[in-house]
């Protein structure tokens, strides 16, 4: 087993790596004390060899590794790649490119809704991945063989995945549908998280702006605290805590110290200074710049009977191109159309106009309809007939 710990051989696998066509990835982090990932382990493999580095390992420089991950010409095959672009984004500034990930290819495929890595080593390699190393602390040392055994399995196995999904999308003609979901994973907005966000992901039951506002502020301080000291949010200040302050406003220690539940080492310590400083420029906020609730939505040209059809022919659509339905079209996407809410749908875009999105405007423009044909106990989209035109009359 090839574990890389030293410079000296970390830039010799990756000299050999380059003139790879695809490269396969996997990283092991811990996250439960911190607010960035820590990086614990990197898994890489070629059709010739698989290693593991050791990012832990003394003195070792992962230059070579962030290297590999910017040459273009290398396609980087991960599984769920979110959480692992997000790692190298956050430590070099910089997104994998190209990159492939089987589980959005496996959706297309049509082998299930965020299908996991073992289902597709189950389904594709024919084989039952060994699950007892699954939880282990990857930031121990040093990590036992069985460990290291199964971190190395998430990358040889990915492999024959790769070249499974590849050419069946391939033989499809269906691989370009990926692009535009490689997209969004490549764009560094993606991995952005903007403090003034954070308070619409607390839950709550106001529609109070003012109140709302506060939220804001404090999500938002919080936050940045957070990102600043690379600690838990709920180790700063739990979310109930926050909406209590947000309720009460306080603006002197004494009004903090009655808010419930509240931390003595919060009242003691900087944090009860940051927050009341926090609830005083709120104060200063212009009524114009509080949240902006979203407007209701006009649900007068609603049809439930147009959705219903929607999701029927949704269901049609995905089981005879063999894709996640949900991969084609969300709810939400749905609803809009019902709607008659078309901007910026993407239903109306790209493939999924190509294989849905014509046939949803037909439906709903009454040019096409479903049928159920008794003979091949199918369902069937049926044209309709254009109304023949009226004669003047002489």
């Amino acid at each position: 087993m090839n574990v890389i710990e030293k410079n000296e051989e970390l830039i010799e696998f990756c000299r050999r790596l380059k003139n790879k066509e695809f490269i396969t990835v996997d990283l092991e982090f811990l996250r439960e004390k911190t607010y960035y990932a820590k990086l614990c382990l990197i898994q890489v493999g070629s059709v010739e060899e698989c290693a593991i580095i050791d990012p832990l390992a003394e003195g070792i420089n992962l230059q070579p590794f962030f290297d590999i991950m910017s040459d273009k010409k290398i396609v980087k095959v991960f599984h769920s790649c979110r959480q692992d672009v997000e790692i190298i984004h956050n430590l070099t500034n910089k997104i994998p490119e190209p990159i492939f990930d089987t589980q959005i290819a496996a959706m297309v495929c049509g082998y299930g809704e965020s299908v996991s890595y073992e289902t597709l080593v189950n389904k594709i390699v024919k084989q039952e991945l060994d699950k007892t190393s699954r939880l282990s602390n990857w930031g121990k040392r040093p990590l036992d063989e069985k460990q290291l055994k199964y971190a190395l399995s998430d990358v040889t196995h990915l492999r024959d995945i790769y070249l499974n999904l590849k050419e069946n999308l391939e033989k499809n003609n269906s691989l370009h549908w990926l692009d535009e979901e490689m997209e969004i994973l490549k764009t560094p907005e993606t991995y952005f998280v903007d403090p003034y966000d954070v308070w619409q992901k607390i839950k709550h039951r106001s529609h109070n702006v003012k109140f709302l506002t506060l939220l804001r502020e404090l999500a938002a301080w919080r936050e940045k605290r957070s990102q600043r000291k690379n600690t838990l949010r709920q180790s700063v200040i739990k979310d109930e805590v926050l909406l209590s302050i947000a309720a009460i406003s306080p603006t002197s220690h004494e009004e903090l110290a009655e808010i419930r539940n509240i931390r003595k080492d919060v009242l003691s310590g900087k944090l009860a200074d940051e927050i009341i400083e926090v609830v005083k420029a709120f104060k200063e906020i212009k009524p114009e710049d509080y949240v902006k609730l979203p407007k209701e939505k006009n649900n007068n040209s609603f049809s439930a009977a147009l959705y219903e059809l929607l999701k029927m022919l949704l269901k049609i659509v995905s089981q005879e191109k063999g894709v996640v339905a949900k991969l084609i079209a969300s709810d939400d996407d749905l609803r809009d159309f019902a709607s008659f809410r078309d901007e910026n749908n993407p239903i109306l875009k790209g493939w999924r106009l190509k294989i849905f999105g014509t046939d949803a405007l037909e439906l709903r423009e009454g040019k096409i309809y479903i049928k159920y044909n008794n003979a091949k106990k199918t369902i069937d989209l049926i044209k309709t007939e254009p109304e023949p035109k009226k004669e003047e009359k002489k």
